[in-house]
């Protein structure tokens, strides 16, 4: 009896406690129902838009502010190029449908406001040659061949006429590769003059091989680009998107496609600032023949080194050959300025007078030493 007593009073309590939970249940339901029915809705019209759409429209808008301004400064720049020509043309121009064979046809560029042309020496002849310029309105002047250099395939060629447009020059020092540039040049004949193309610096620093009949030589230090670069195209700008000039366009591999080349600028620096400055330039030599450690695989690779440059020869009665220079040295500096290639050397010397005295710093072997030498 007792048992049947206490199994009534737990399931009493049971349903007591199940009825209370329900209770509390209900109660809470019925508060949040009446909460949330006083909460007012914002049935304002907001306003929406694609993050993703937006993005690509400020990304179109500012390509095409970025086209816009590389296209004008493209514009200017033009203005500084030049056709040069060995021969003298019939019309009133030097293009004509005549090709480069012909008329000798190539490009220059404008360094000065007094005349100053900077060009490839294949393109205007050596020092002292005579060559046709045009200018970009068709104007035609007879120009002088003031200084040229058989190594690196550069000139400068004088014509009598003030207040021109130059172009800018920048520093080739600090290009990288992969960056965007952009040559000028006049392509084959009129119908092409001034052309355009684009590419990146492929890589620096190159070396490559001429051979022209019997003569072998070599040109160093260049820049490679992809930038189209045609027969015509030689001595115009290779510039950047803001104007300013890294390179003058040389050469191209004519059995691969993207392969050109140019000579970095800051070689030339100092000779266009003489001539601006001075109305001349007097060039002071050392009076050896020497090769940077990108070229001398091609003539002897027994011979290695890191810094500096080899000294395979020495011009006789020239200014090294009174010194203690021997033949095999390794000039690691000049003055203190590091060489690591031709161009570090022939920046230098250009920045130099004759009887200037300058301090090599050689390596011959284990042995170290200074050299004082009088340029001429």
């Amino acid at each position: 009896m007792k048992v049947r007593t206490a199994r009534k009073k737990n399931k009493l309590k049971n349903v007591i406690i199940v009825i209370i939970i329900l209770t509390v249940l209900t109660l809470i339901s019925i508060y949040l129902y009446y909460t949330y029915q006083n909460i007012d809705i914002n049935n304002s019209n907001y306003e929406t838009q694609r993050t993703q759409s937006t993005i690509n429209k400020e990304i179109v808008e500012k390509e095409t502010k970025n086209s816009t301004k590389v296209a004008d400064i493209l514009e200017e720049t033009m203005k500084s190029v030049v056709g040069i020509s060995k021969l003298k043309d019939n019309g009133a121009s030097i293009f004509s449908n005549n090709n480069e064979t012909s008329l000798g046809l190539g490009t220059g560029m404008i360094v000065s406001e007094n005349g100053y042309i900077l060009s490839n020496e294949h393109v205007t002849g050596g020092k002292y040659s005579t060559c046709y310029v045009t200018l970009e309105n068709g104007s035609v002047y007879d120009g002088t061949v003031v200084w040229s250099d058989s190594d690196l395939d550069l000139s400068i060629t004088k014509i009598e006429v003030n207040g021109l447009k130059y172009i800018t020059l920048g520093d080739s020092n600090k290009i990288r590769i992969g960056e965007t540039v952009y040559a000028i040049g006049n392509p084959i004949g009129f119908e092409f003059r001034r052309t355009v193309t684009s590419g990146i610096i492929s890589s620096k620093n190159r070396t490559i091989k001429l051979e022209e009949g019997n003569n072998v030589s070599y040109m160093s230090d260049l820049i490679q680009t992809d930038a189209t670069i045609n027969p015509g195209n030689s001595g115009g700008p290779l510039i950047y998107p803001n104007g300013e000039i890294i390179g003058i366009n040389t050469v191209k591999i004519s059995s691969a496609e993207g392969i050109g080349f140019a000579i970095p600028i800051n070689v030339v620096k100092p000779v266009i600032n003489t001539f601006i400055e001075k109305g001349n330039f007097e060039q002071a030599t050392l009076g050896v023949y020497a090769y940077d450690k990108e070229v001398i695989p091609y003539l002897n690779k027994s011979i290695s080194f890191g810094k500096g440059i080899y000294v395979a020869q020495i011009v006789k009665n020239g200014p090294a050959s009174h010194s203690e220079l021997k033949e095999g040295d390794i000039i690691v500096s000049i003055d203190g300025n590091e060489l690591n290639n031709m161009n570090d050397l022939r920046t230098y010397l250009y920045s130099k007078k004759p009887n200037d005295m300058v301090s090599l710093q050689i390596s011959r072997g284990k042995i170290n030493k200074n050299l004082n030498i009088i340029l001429r």
